[in-house]
């Protein structure tokens, strides 16, 4: 019986595939892996969605990390959309299951970060000051007094 090697996804040049488990709090790539479980890598890209370099520029892309986090899994779901359900003879790929939990967990992030808080963005934070000493002194009457 001769093995039939599956070319519809070519391997990228350039493209690596690693996950370290002891390393999984890092907020970088194996944290995410770990999070979206995708964390067999032993095949690369076809047991892994998405190579490292993918989730480095997702992750670097983005002020937050649920943010970064849906930015992944709406890149995972562009990848898996074109993969159809197959069924030659007795055997059969049911492709489109899949493609359904990436779309539930798609859409439970959508609606986590819709009920989310308002927060600033952290690279705002650091410029200047819009208050100052005697902002609202009026110059026209002197200098303020204190009583």
């Amino acid at each position: 019986m001769k093995q039939v090697e599956n070319t519809a996804q070519p391997q990228p040049e350039g493209a690596h595939y690693t996950y370290n488990p002891a390393s999984c709090q890092d907020h970088g790539v194996n944290q995410m892996r770990l999070e979206l479980g995708d964390t067999a890598v032993e095949g690369q890209n076809k047991t892994a969605v998405l190579c490292d370099e993918e989730y480095a520029a997702l992750l670097t892309n983005e002020t937050s990390w649920k943010r970064a986090k849906l930015a992944c899994v709406e890149a995972i779901l562009m990848k898996l959309s074109y993969e159809v359900d197959t069924s030659v003879g007795g055997l059969s790929y049911s492709l489109n299951q899949r493609a359904d939990r990436w779309l539930k967990l798609r859409d439970k992030l959508k609606q986590e970060l819709s009920i989310a808080a308002p927060t600033g963005d952290p690279r705002a934070l650091h410029g200047g000051h819009y208050f100052y000493p005697n902002m609202l002194a009026n110059l026209r009457k002197g200098p303020p007094s204190c009583h």
